[in-house]
């Protein structure tokens, strides 16, 4: 027998779906962060030092990791919240925003920032999550018609 902490019955069933979402962007924010510990030695930056003076490469390497934390915390609240009432919806859009995180990077990554606008439709997966955050917090004041929210359950 299998015994589950009491939360998980409260969870809804696809949630797991959201979680491996959430634990998807944890091996992204690694791979990003070995690209630039690498960049450091390749580029000669020594900590505690940011961005380069001398090197653009490095800095595009590095703005990359520090875009993806600046917007880390948004999209793990929209996807774990929004999550609650549109688990589907919010693990799909997660992965096209990783998705998007990992094109945004490879576009960077060849030192011409203008390259990194082709990860952007990972925004429009942010916002579709964002909406789901909003419509549960509809859902939870009781702000919205139930029906909206489910499948004719």
């Amino acid at each position: 027998m299998v015994v589950q902490s009491k939360i998980f019955s409260q969870l809804p069933a696809d949630y797991g779906y959201v979680v491996l979402a959430g634990a998807g962007s944890v091996f992204i924010n690694m791979w990003m962060a070995i690209n630039v510990s690498r960049a450091r030695k390749q580029y000669d930056v020594k900590y505690p030092k940011m961005y380069s003076d001398d090197s653009d490469m490095f800095n595009c390497i590095q703005r990359v990791h520090q875009n993806t934390l600046e917007m880390y915390t948004p999209f793990m609240f929209v996807l774990l919240i929004g999550g609650l009432q549109f688990p589907r919806l919010c693990a799909a859009s997660g992965g096209v925003y990783l998705l998007g995180r990992i094109i945004y990077a490879k576009g960077y990554y060849t030192g011409d920032p203008k390259k990194r606008v082709r990860g952007a439709f990972g925004g429009i997966a942010l916002f579709v999550m964002l909406g789901a955050t909003i419509g549960t917090a509809l859902h939870m004041l009781e702000l919205c018609p139930y029906h909206l929210f489910t499948r004719g359950r």
